[in-house]
């Protein structure tokens, strides 16, 4: 059933994108290497955006590059290489990205990991936390500024898009423990 927008939970993106032209917009999709990611830079590609994809495996990210560029051979398509449990890798990515001079129209928090053993991060981090909560927040902070200049130099507003589950269904009742957030029993 279709609500108020025309659009129901059936819908595909290219249906939702139907006619809007993003000639001179550029996008950050995190996690673009698989699954919704790479759909979603499918479809900004399609529809005329320049897109960076941030990706932890950098050889799938150039194979879903190649295939949508075959597709759309008029598609803007980089990756570049982007670990969000690594606080490293963020500021690396972020520094690159912002020294490159390309504006930042939409960033799309799309990465994640799920049900993984429990193991920290580089950074001593619970991996699954590191990598789809702190990562983009620490992405999003160091992007801001540029993405703030881009509005004001388009004068179009930018938009950041954080993507989720339904995975929060399956939480602690009481919440999450934030002081065993590292600890293995947490």
């Amino acid at each position: 059933r279709k609500g108020p927008s025309g659009f129901s939970s059936s819908s595909t993106a290219e249906e939702v994108t139907q006619g809007i032209d993003g000639t001179g917009l550029t996008a950050i999709v995190t996690g673009a290497s698989s699954g919704i990611g790479t759909e979603t830079a499918r479809v900004l590609a399609l529809r005329g955006v320049h897109v960076i994809m941030g990706v932890r495996n950098v050889a799938a990210g150039r194979d879903v590059k190649e295939a949508i560029v075959k597709e759309i051979p008029t598609a803007k398509v980089d990756t570049m290489e982007l670990d969000l449990s690594s606080m490293a890798s963020v500021r690396k990515f972020a520094a690159d990205f912002s020294s490159s001079g390309h504006p930042l129209n939409l960033l799309i928090n799309n990465a994640g990991i799920m049900a993984t053993p429990f193991m920290l991060s580089k950074d001593n981090i619970e991996l699954q936390f590191a990598t789809n909560h702190i990562g983009h927040f620490l992405l999003t902070n160091l992007l801001l500024d540029t993405m703030k200049k881009a509005a004001r130099t388009s004068k179009r507003e930018g938009r950041i898009i954080n993507v989720s589950s339904e995975a929060h269904r399956y939480t602690y009742k009481e919440g999450i423990h934030f002081d065993k957030i590292n600890d293995q029993s947490g």
